[in-house]
Parts: structure tokens; C-alpha cells; sequence
């Protein structure tokens, strides 16, 4: 005889990005949620019974619903508030495991002091160098920063692009603006106090990132790149890739709740991708 064994099912990578701005700094934070539901789900399995099934679709809103309602700030808690949700809802469910893993924003600081809406990703950037030497000696040297999760939650719009039959995204004047940017130089000289110019010149990427009042990632990427040619002569270009990661507002609607920009999916893909070199003029 062959039975059914344990079982469970859920869903997966449910990501949830939640913007407190009743406080300076702003907060952010980011949520991985993983939900999974055990019971006695063997009519669905054996027979394609569904009358117990609650669509992993439903979860997925849940995450999103909890957090809007939810005042907790840890993923501890957060996820105590979700299992036990599910549990006093779904009456079908023995137990439901919630798995959260988070990502961890800072503020930029400018000037010495933290930024009030413009983070960085702690524990993500790495140091890069390009170095080519030929036969006759010449030696040139790139250098760059590759991975730098930053995120704004103010100063950032998108409006006035061109509009056909296709378009259906709306203007904004009021957006996160989040990015995993790569920033590559090329120095002038080959003898340099190079960690003095990289510190100076991604620090300027950051306050420049965080001050600029953005019209679009373009705009911002051009102000970022020309900033960190004036504040060091040593290099001659600047190459920036700046995809936008889209944060998505999320509908809330359907459960009778407003979404005051304030939950978010984060998503990878697709994504705009916008690449420039500013250089200085010869």
C-alpha cells in the first residue's frame, strides 16, 4: 500500500520592503519571508481536493497585509505576528512556520551627520582595480567600487518621459529610488595615494547620492559622477552603471487598507539599466 508521508506547503522569497517616516531618520526595513503550512492537506495531494487549500497567492498578501497593520520592529516579533495569523484564521492548519531573513540599511552620512532619507546597504560594496602594463613600461591603473546597495526614501521623482499606447507606468514625484551601483575611475597617473582617492571619492558618491533632489537615476548618476571629478583631480573618468531596483508600491485596497507610501515589494527583475561615463572635457 502506498500512502502519503509529512507534507507541508507555502510560499517562498515573499519580500517586503516597510518605510517608517514618523521619525528622522526615516526607517527602513527589508524582509525575506518564507511561510509554510502543515495540516491535513491529504485530500489535495491524493484526490485534488482544494477545499482546504489556502493559495499560497493569499499568503503572499498576508505578509504584506500584517505589515502595514503591524508596529513591531524586528523579525522576531514580525514573525510571531504572522504564525499566529495564520493559525487563528485558517482553522484547517495544525502549524505554520515563518522564516524571515533581513537586510540591514544605515544612514549615509554627510557632513558628519546621518543623512535623514538616503541609506546604504551595511556589509555589501567591494574594492575593485584594473591594472594593465605594457612592454614599454606604461602602466594605467583603474579603480572602482562594485555592489553599493543604497536606497532613497525621499527627493526622487520620475515624470514628464514620453508616453505611447504601451505606457503604463504612471508619473511620480514621490518614489524610492534604490540601486546596486558600480562605479569604475581611471587615475591620470600611476603613482598615487590611491586609498586617500577612493575614500574621497566614494564618500562624495554617497553625500551626492543622498543630497541630489532626483529628476531620474540618470540625472542623479551624472551628478554623482561630475561631483567626484571636482573633488579629485587625480582621475580623469568615471564610469557609473546605475540599475534601478524597483520598489513597487503595493496594492492594499482589496483588504481595506490605505498604503500611505509605505509597503513595498523590492524587486530584482526586470530592471532599468542606466550606465554613463563622464569625463573631463579635453
Amino acid at each position: 500500500m502506498i500512502i502519503l508521508g509529512e507534507n507541508r506547503y507555502g510560499k517562498s522569497r515573499v519580500r517586503v520592503m516597510k518605510v517608517d517616516r514618523s521619525t528622522e531618520p526615516h526607517r527602513v526595513f527589508e524582509w525575506n519571508v518564507e511561510v509554510w503550512l502543515q495540516g491535513d492537506f491529504s485530500e489535495c495531494f491524493e484526490r485534488g481536493d482544494n477545499s482546504r487549500i489556502l493559495p499560497t497567492d493569499t499568503m503572499k498578501n498576508t505578509v504584506y497585509s500584517v505589515a502595514r497593520a503591524s508596529n513591531v520592529e524586528t523579525i522576531e516579533e514580525f514573525a510571531k505576528e504572522l504564525a499566529k495569523y495564520f493559525v487563528s484564521n485558517q482553522p484547517q492548519i495544525d502549524e505554520a512556520d515563518i522564516g524571515i531573513r533581513s537586510t540591514s540599511w544605515k544612514c549615509i552620512e554627510v557632513a558628519g551627520r546621518e543623512h535623514t532619507s538616503a541609506f546604504v546597504k551595511e556589509g555589501g560594496a567591494t574594492g575593485t582595480t584594473r591594472v594593465a602594463c605594457s612592454h614599454d613600461g606604461a602602466v594605467t591603473i583603474a579603480a572602482g567600487i562594485a555592489d553599493l546597495a543604497i536606497l532613497k526614501t525621499a527627493k526622487s521623482a520620475f515624470a514628464g518621459y514620453i508616453r505611447d499606447r504601451l505606457t503604463t507606468l504612471k508619473e511620480t514625484h514621490d518614489r524610492l529610488f534604490g540601486t546596486l551601483a558600480t562605479a569604475e575611475w581611471r587615475y591620470a597617473t600611476a603613482t598615487h595615494n590611491f586609498a586617500a582617492s577612493r575614500s574621497r571619492i566614494v564618500d562624495t558618491l554617497l553625500d551626492t547620492f543622498a543630497e541630489h533632489d532626483s529628476m531620474s537615476v540618470q540625472q542623479t548618476l551624472f551628478a554623482m559622477g561630475k561631483a567626484a571629478l571636482e573633488v579629485e583631480p587625480a582621475i580623469s573618468e568615471i564610469r557609473l552603471a546605475m540599475p534601478n531596483k524597483h520598489c513597487n508600491l503595493v496594492d492594499l485596497s482589496a483588504f481595506e487598507q490605505d498604503n500611505p507610501n509605505m509597503i513595498f515589494v523590492p524587486t530584482d527583475e526586470p530592471h532599468g539599466s542606466i550606465e554613463a561615463i563622464v569625463r573631463r572635457e579635453v
